[in-house]
């Protein structure tokens, strides 16, 4: 299989690299800087804090070609509008794995709709310099592969292709017919999440404000009851049906644990908080009129 993953961040970067070595040809689109380091180094990949760095000499460019089967956009939700035209005249089935809660329509309009594939990243870790620090499989993401469908929830040719493909490159990717709802239910827990993380100054300190937890929990269950469809996985509805003071207590303890220390949600940088927002955008645009 021929593919370009576009954005060379933690997911993508990632993405390529286990693709790469899986024997795919495989290219990394990146920009600036990242490019410059990507072709003196190749992808630079290490396990949390390990000494130890591995390179993969994933083949990079700054412009799409042409000929992919598979198109992998793994950039962040408020900078794909700007990436969505230089998509439209090139040839390949595209696999949306980010955060994005409108929907598939609004890409399909850019790209064309029977190109969409819709999808989340599995893959958690940070930047350190030009090196990316993933995190080992935790039984977590064991239990919660990497969710990828069809916009319209069927199994097609072509899902059992891109999921037997991933799989056999050793990522734990499975077909999910509820894709569109999926990554909706997400935003609706993760934004404000993210947000009262962001405000808090870190995971630690949201976790010592019991009020502020509380009311997280409310924007929660706010989100999650303006949602046009019942959530998906169907567990996120116990956020509306649990007593309140004990999904505190379990988040306060979830925010102290070195999980979510080690997680995106320690980033205090101007692009996680941009990416909440247009994600708090489209969450606000999908709800009901009252």
């Amino acid at each position: 299989m021929k593919l370009l993953v576009y954005g060379a961040g933690v997911t993508g970067s990632h993405f390529a690299a286990r693709l790469h070595e899986a024997g795919h040809d495989t290219t990394l689109l990146a920009r600036g800087e990242r490019l410059a380091a990507l072709r003196r180094h190749g992808v630079q990949l290490a396990e949390a804090d390990s000494p130890s760095v591995r390179r993969v000499p994933v083949p990079v460019v700054a412009h799409p070609a042409d000929g992919y089967d598979l198109i992998a956009v793994c950039v962040r939700a408020h900078h794909l509008d700007a990436v969505l035209p230089s998509l439209a005249g090139v040839d390949g089935d595209v696999l949306f794995l980010l955060n994005w809660a409108a929907g598939a329509q609004p890409l399909g309009a850019v790209i064309g709709p029977e190109r969409v594939l819709l999808g989340f990243p599995s893959i958690a870790g940070t930047m350190d310099g030009d090196v990316v620090r993933h995190r080992a499989p935790t039984l977590m993401t064991r239990l919660a592969p990497m969710p990828i469908g069809e916009p319209d929830g069927r199994t097609t040719a072509r899902l059992r292709r891109i999921v037997g493909a991933l799989r056999a490159a050793g990522i734990n990717a499975r077909a999910e017919p509820r894709m569109e709802s999926w990554l909706r239910t997400h935003a609706a827990f993760e934004v404000p999440l993210g947000q009262a993380v962001h405000a808090a100054g870190g995971p630690a300190a949201l976790a010592d404000d019991p009020q502020a937890v509380r009311d997280m929990v409310r924007r929660m269950r706010c989100h999650l009851a303006a949602l046009p469809t019942p959530p998906v996985p169907r567990a996120f509805g116990a956020l509306r049906t649990l007593p309140e003071g004990l999904l505190v207590t379990v988040l306060r303890r979830f925010l102290r644990s070195s999980t979510a220390a080690q997680s995106a949600l320690g980033s205090t940088s101007p692009a996680t908080a941009a990416e909440l927002d247009r994600l708090a955008e489209q969450l606000r645009a999908d709800a009901p009129v009252r």
